[in-house]
């Protein structure tokens, strides 16, 4: 059902009159009010955690990605215009891109189901850090998730802190730059997402800024590779230097490099010129040599070889 109703654009500007679906206004509201706390946005798939928009391997290169993809980082933003235009009819849930809103959040999980009993949940093994390391975590905005709670903190200035799995401990992720979460007003399968705490927004601590700051990574070694035929090895040797030389984010960021990487030596294991194990190990040794997480690399590496494999031609194969 579609009728006017008065959406406030702005901190300080009037409402205006527009029309948009009544299902839609719940999450258009949200998506407003994270933008007023300077916080910018992008839609996620309803009902979904995922951003809604096409991914970078189908990139069709025209309109706003002419000039190359945008990863949906680049394309938050905090503009009432287009936030109006994206969510006035459909209920998309809301993201909030936490690097470019000046936020670290810390995500708390629960354990999950295959874990011995016993084992701690992130809320758990937050109140074990902070009892390590003598600290109390100040009072702070707080959302609900569908299966745990969102801390959020403002990101220390001249710091470009990155996101982080487990880093803190079990169970305990972050979300800065390269990331985003999903805003209260959203609801997954898994249930909703709602404000647990409405308080100001705490500095992130210093001694948690110290434990998620990356130490300077080393001069990557080169990578020299002895099964295989020649060929197969050089362009394995020559996409290894290719990742490790890579920096986070954007479409030419750790990530999307390790997999289109992945994907170039693939096609060797497809045809028999060299053992997948072999080419997995190189690949996976590159990808931590950027500071990506070893649980990333498996799986983007993986899911690259497991595609490029099976859809190698007979032709190709051959």
């Amino acid at each position: 059902m579609t009728q006017p109703v008065h959406i406030r654009r702005a901190t300080g500007s009037p409402p205006t009159i527009a029309s948009v679906d009544l299902e839609c206004l719940p999450l258009l509201a949200s998506a407003l009010v994270a933008a007023e706390r300077g916080w910018p946005v992008i839609p996620l798939h309803p009902g979904s955690k995922r951003p809604a928009g096409h991914a970078e391997r189908a990139c069709p290169s025209t309109g706003r990605c002419t000039n190359g993809h945008r990863t949906p980082e680049e394309r938050a933003t905090t503009d009432p215009d287009l936030i109006h235009a994206a969510w006035a009819h459909r209920p998309y849930n809301v993201g909030i891109a936490t690097g470019p809103a000046g936020l670290l959040v810390i995500d708390l999980d629960p354990v999950k189901a295959e874990e011995p009993e016993g084992a701690p949940d992130g809320a758990t093994s937050l109140q074990a850090l902070c009892e390590r390391a003598g600290q109390v975590l100040p009072d702070t905005y707080r959302v609900r998730t569908a299966r745990g709670e969102h801390l959020y903190f403002t990101a220390p200035p001249g710091v470009r802190l990155k996101c982080s799995v487990d880093r803190l401990g079990p169970h305990i992720d972050t979300r800065a730059w390269g990331g985003y979460v999903v805003a209260p007003g959203s609801t997954t399968p898994d249930g909703a997402y709602e404000v647990a705490h409405d308080a100001p927004v705490a500095e992130l601590p210093t001694w948690l800024a110290a434990l998620l700051t990356e130490p300077d990574r080393p001069a990557p070694v080169a990578v020299r590779v002895h099964d295989g035929t020649l060929a197969a090895r050089t362009a394995l040797e020559r996409e290894c230097a290719v990742v490790a030389a890579t920096s986070e984010g954007g479409p030419n960021g750790r990530n999307n490099t390790l997999h289109r990487s992945a994907c170039k030596v693939a096609r060797f294991v497809a045809w028999g010129d060299i053992p997948r194990h072999v080419v997995e190990q190189a690949i996976q040794g590159a990808g931590e040599a950027t500071g990506l997480p070893p649980a990333e690399c498996r799986t983007t590496i993986r899911s690259a070889m497991d595609w490029v494999i099976a859809h190698a031609t007979p032709r190709e194969a051959a």
